[in-house]
């Protein structure tokens, strides 16, 4: 839930925030600064950031705090992740990063309402909470991990119910990235309007 000193989006649960190369889906291999906002009510088990779920354990950050730094860094795009971000009003956010022209990104489950002004949405649906349709018709990428092979009928699900055009992703996920590969290469192999997604950062050793 919202902690209510939070819903006017002034301040957020800042868990970090760098400047670094963004290493999955359709935007592998480009610069970006992210910013990780802490709360997450999805809870999933093979979740890599489980340090961010709760919102209390990271201290609220005022956004110009957040913003200056974005400005400082030289960045040209934004992504904002979590946790899951929509948990938290993030027009005022988006609002104040767009009068510097840089763009915005959003990595979310979609689990929540829709705030902000994005210029990529990616969304990437969990089973333990849903996204709200209205969202993933606006999605510029769907993203979806593969962690068995009864996941595969979970990402054609939502295929159908994105935008024509959507970027189509499936992504190993990394604790048994080695096992499910082979499926994984012989389903795109037979479905080639996915393609593959895999966490390159992890293999550049940078966050």
């Amino acid at each position: 839930m919202k902690h209510e000193s939070e819903n006017t989006g002034i301040y957020l649960p800042l868990v970090e925030q760098f400047y670094s190369i963004q290493g999955e889906g359709f935007h592998t291999g480009r610069a970006a600064y992210f910013v990780r906002i802490g709360g997450c009510d999805v809870g999933c088990n093979w979740c890599d950031t489980k340090f961010a779920w709760d919102p209390d354990s990271w201290e609220l950050t005022h956004i110009d705090s957040i913003i200056k730094c974005i400005a400082g860094s030289g960045a040209d795009s934004v992504l904002v992740t979590g946790g899951e971000p929509l948990m938290y009003n993030l027009e005022p956010f988006c609002r104040e990063v767009k009068k510097l022209n840089i763009k915005t990104y959003l990595e979310t489950s979609g689990s929540h309402e829709l705030t902000g002004i994005w210029d990529w949405i990616c969304l990437s649906p969990k089973k333990n909470l849903p996204p709200i349709e209205d969202i993933c018709v606006l999605a510029g990428e769907l993203k979806v991990i593969i962690e068995d092979e009864n996941d595969f009928s979970w990402a054609e699900k939502y295929k159908e119910m994105v935008a024509p055009g959507c970027k189509l992703y499936l992504q190993p996920e990394w604790s048994s990235h080695k096992i499910i590969m082979p499926s994984l290469v012989e389903y795109v192999k037979k479905h080639s309007e996915w393609l593959i997604s895999l966490q390159s950062h992890k293999f550049m050793g940078i966050p």
